[in-house]
């Protein structure tokens, strides 16, 4: 029987349809074969896993040794150098049993690539174990150890004080550096010192967290010292720094927080954004700072006290405040000029309406006429009051109103209640211990107080020459005149340009029979006021009549308005009484701030027992 059915044909056999032969692999897939048939790869990863070995442990030696920064920057430059010769390297030779070849020279049949790739692999498990192994104890152990190693001797340990001992360094700590202007122009300085000021101010606000207050911080500005000696100097742990370019309306924010032992960045983040959403850039910093520290919170920090919608008020704001703390007379003028122009733009800034108060009170005090003292100081009261009606929850209008009931109403009482009043709205800011002590303790002879309060605030702001001038006052006043002198020298050493620190010195000395010294000591105040009373007083003390005459007759025709309290001082110091106090009336008269000592002040001491001295007293709201 056919196999087929009757009437079928069998189908004609086709022929097979020809494939595409296969594509060849790209280029770049030759490429990263060869790469790894040559063991280039693993070799850049061994490379880079060695690097990061030599880079932890080279570092942490460097900075105990103290070698300056440039040698880390050094060893890392010759790492990266290295990166790309150690590749060309491993890509033209090869290992054979008969030591390096090139590889272009070696037959496919004799090659030990594959035994090398796993010679390789099995150094790249071992380094990343090793390196797993150190993380670990750098993390438990090594930082842990630095954080809380005590700092090294410098200016801020340079002398003995009453202040409490120096706390050690808690992982919870954090200062914020000025940052920098990276504007074209150069010419943002004020806005980035201005957000730097505003993120300590935030940032002070964290329960359990040390922030250095803004004079500590901004001591380093434009200095060359690296960041794990400033934390050592400023007791932190952490360093938050960054940058700031400004054009037009338009804003970029760089932020970084930095483990100051290791060099590691905790955290980092660019910003770019326009000037309306400062004060949002503001609070995203703060509280990045906060997750990266481990800090629990109910609320985020916020910089909604000091907001405005305004941006141009708030440019004004922070002009204003560049200004005042240069702490000279004209600086003074011109801060007071940029918070008028702020409260202009926007009449409903709190914060604005408080540093008008305080530029507008040192204006005055240096006004020429009685009629210029008495209305700027009338105008400060004024600002100062409409501060606290705007935000009665803010403390810096209480602290402006302090001021000036205490420097020009003698009205001590109203001045310790506006402080309790900034006490109940925040933390004990360095501000706030300067004024109790200054405005209240010290003029009401609490000096013991006075000096811990200070000591307190010394703590917190540690380069702080204003609260080193004010405890080394204190403490001559006191009697206790050669720390009062060490401490003097250092407020000196922190801040030359200052003349205050300088005048007590003098006075110290004096008081302790070295006139000789006194007299030299009188040129390192910068202004002319003390280098002529210092002078007077000296030449007195040494018996030279003549030149003590010849300086107090120069000082009155040059500053009988604004030194009436010094030209006092000087007779009181030579015995003449009726002219002291002649001068002492004057001082009341004009308003002038050295009045503020006057119950302590030990160059009046020979006035004490004279009935004309408890009824100046009696007239300035002093108790006897």
């Amino acid at each position: 029987m056919p196999d087929e059915a009757p009437g079928t044909q069998k189908a004609p056999t086709q022929a097979p349809v020809p494939t595409a032969p296969p594509r060849e692999p790209s280029v770049r897939l030759k490429l990263v074969e060869e790469l790894r048939r040559r063991n280039v790869l693993r070799v850049a990863v061994l490379y880079l896993i060695a690097c990061w070995l030599i880079l932890e442990p080279t570092h942490v030696v460097f900075h105990m040794l103290e070698v300056p920064p440039w040698a880390n920057r050094l060893v890392v430059l010759l790492m990266a150098i290295g990166f790309p010769a150690v590749l060309l390297f491993a890509w033209v030779y090869e290992i054979t049993p008969e030591g390096l070849k090139p590889t272009a020279a070696v037959e496919p049949h004799r090659s030990i690539s594959k035994q090398t790739a796993q010679r390789l692999n099995r150094a790249i498990v071992a380094m990343m174990a090793l390196a797993l192994a150190y993380f670990v104890l750098d993390k438990f152990w090594i930082s842990k150890r630095s954080a809380t190693a005590p700092p090294t001797t410098d200016v801020t340990s340079a002398a003995p004080a009453p202040a409490s001992a120096a706390p050690a360094i808690s992982d919870r700590s954090v200062a914020v550096l000025p940052f920098v202007d990276m504007s074209e122009k150069k010419d943002q300085e004020y806005f980035s010192d201005g957000l730097s000021e505003q993120l300590i101010d935030m940032l002070t606000k964290i329960p359990d967290l040390r922030v250095p207050a803004r004079t500590s911080s901004f001591y380093f500005k434009a200095r060359s010292e690296d960041i794990p000696t400033i934390a050592r100097r400023l007791l932190v742990a952490h360093v938050l720094e960054g940058s700031v370019r400004k054009s037009g309306q338009q804003l970029r924010i760089t932020a970084q927080l930095v483990r100051a032992d290791n060099g590691y960045h905790v955290w980092s983040e660019t910003y770019d954004r326009r000037l309306d959403d400062i004060f949002k850039i503001q609070d995203e910093i703060a509280a990045a700072v906060v997750r990266a520290l481990k800090l629990r919170l109910l609320d985020s920090p916020s910089s909604r006290e000091r907001r405005t919608a305004n941006a141009e008020a708030y440019n004004q704001y922070l002009i204003g405040r560049q200004f005042f703390v240069r702490g000279n007379w004209e600086d003074y003028r011109r801060s007071m000029q940029a918070y008028r122009k702020a409260v202009d733009l926007d009449p409903a800034y709190a914060p604005a309406w408080a540093g008008l108060a305080n530029a507008t009170y040192w204006v005055a005090d240096n006004a020429e006429s009685a009629v210029a003292v008495t209305e700027g100081q009338v105008q400060a009261r004024t600002a100062a009051d409409k501060a606290v009606m705007l935000r009665p929850d803010l403390a810096d209008g209480y602290l402006a109103r302090a001021l000036i009931r205490a420097a020009v109403q003698w009205d001590w009482a109203g001045a310790g209640e506006d402080i309790q009043h900034a006490r109940e709205l925040g933390p004990e800011t360095v501000d706030l211990l300067y004024a109790h002590a200054v405005l209240v303790l010290r003029p009401t002879g609490h000096l013991e107080e006075a000096a811990a309060a200070l000591g307190r605030a010394s703590d917190i702001d540690p380069l702080n020459a204003r609260v080193w001038t004010a405890l080394g006052t204190t403490l001559v006043g006191q009697g206790h005149l050669g720390p009062a002198r060490e401490i003097l020298s250092r407020s000196l050493e922190i801040s030359p340009e200052q003349s205050y620190a300088a005048d007590w010195i003098v006075i110290s000395l004096l008081l302790d029979g070295h006139p000789q010294e006194a007299l030299a000591g009188t040129r390192r105040a910068s202004l002319e006021i003390f280098r002529l009373q210092g002078a007077a007083l000296a030449h007195h003390s040494l018996g030279h009549a003549q030149e003590s005459q010849q300086l107090l007759d120069e000082l009155t025709a040059r500053y009988a308005y604004s030194a009436a309290y010094q030209i006092a001082r000087i007779y009181a110091w030579r015995g003449e009484k009726d002219r002291a106090f002649e001068w002492l009336d004057r001082a009341r008269a004009q308003r002038d701030g050295g009045l503020t000592v006057i119950k302590f002040d030990p160059v009046l001491r020979g006035l004490r027992g004279d009935a004309r001295y408890q009824s100046l007293l009696r007239k300035i709201n002093l108790p006897d």
